[in-house]
């Protein structure tokens, strides 16, 4: 679809998407008013109006009435399965993340892939699978499937050197992520990349991720039962303890 057939009021939203994937507008930053985007850009009140709806129903800004519009905070989280870079998770504990890419290549989406990201059957898709490991011991396969469209120089990228959401991060803030998760017992290869123990289950989490109002990958991360947990602390709403984390400017879930 060439630039002229796109509308007006998308063209506006990817715009100012693209300035906060580069970093141009950060978090609590002020998004221009409906007045300073038609003086800027030339659109249409009505355009302009559209477009900043939009963008915070797709959660990328906050309007507060009579106050003006910001860039939302993509980093809050929200529960136990909040979104991670492993590499960052692993220096956090003090190891180092290393990686080896198993496969990075294009493919023709087939029906279950096609289904997770409501594409059509045939559509084209990368897949990235990759080991992670933790100060030299493998903690998990991820084997994920990312919109074409979505990250056309994912071929281009040493995910050996940065991992696959620090990548998509980078294109564009996280929107939406929805979590699965269950034990299963691994298949012989998974076993063995893993360097799992015989009869040992694994915990696998489904992980789709949305962007620019669509789903745009999805993965499966499988993780040794025995070196793998999840944790997480819930302060519920209302409660005195939330409403100190509020005052002090921390999130209400870990």
């Amino acid at each position: 679809m060439s630039a002229q057939a796109i509308p007006r009021y998308r063209q506006l939203k990817e715009l100012i998407i693209g300035q906060i994937s580069s970093g141009e507008l950060q978090p609590s930053d002020r998004v221009p008013s409906e007045n300073e985007l038609v003086d800027a850009t030339g659109v249409s009140r009505m355009t302009a109006n559209r477009a900043l709806r939009e963008l915070n129903d797709e959660g990328y800004v906050e309007r507060v009435a009579g106050v003006g519009t910001f860039v939302a905070d993509f980093k809050a989280v929200s529960h136990v399965l909040e979104v991670r870079n492993i590499a960052d998770e692993v220096e956090l504990r003090g190891h180092v993340h290393s990686s080896s890419v198993l496969q990075q290549k294009r493919m023709s989406a087939d029906s279950n892939i096609a289904t997770a990201l409501d594409i059509e059957a045939g559509a084209d898709v990368f897949h990235i699978k990759l080991i992670h490991l933790e100060s030299g011991i493998p903690i998990q396969i991820e084997d994920r499937f990312v919109l074409a469209e979505f990250a056309p120089h994912v071929l281009e990228q040493d995910f050996a050197v940065v991992t696959p959401s620090a990548y998509l991060s980078s294109i564009s803030p996280l929107q939406e992520a929805e979590h699965i998760v269950r034990a299963e017992m691994p298949t012989e290869k998974i076993s063995q990349h893993l360097e799992m123990g015989a009869q040992e289950p694994c915990l696998v989490v489904t992980r789709r991720t949305w962007a620019h109002g669509r789903p745009v990958s999805f993965a499966n991360l499988y993780h040794p039962g025995s070196r793998f947990e999840l944790s997480g602390h819930y302060v519920p709403p209302g409660t005195e303890a939330q409403v100190k984390r509020r005052l002090s400017g921390a999130t209400t879930n870990d």
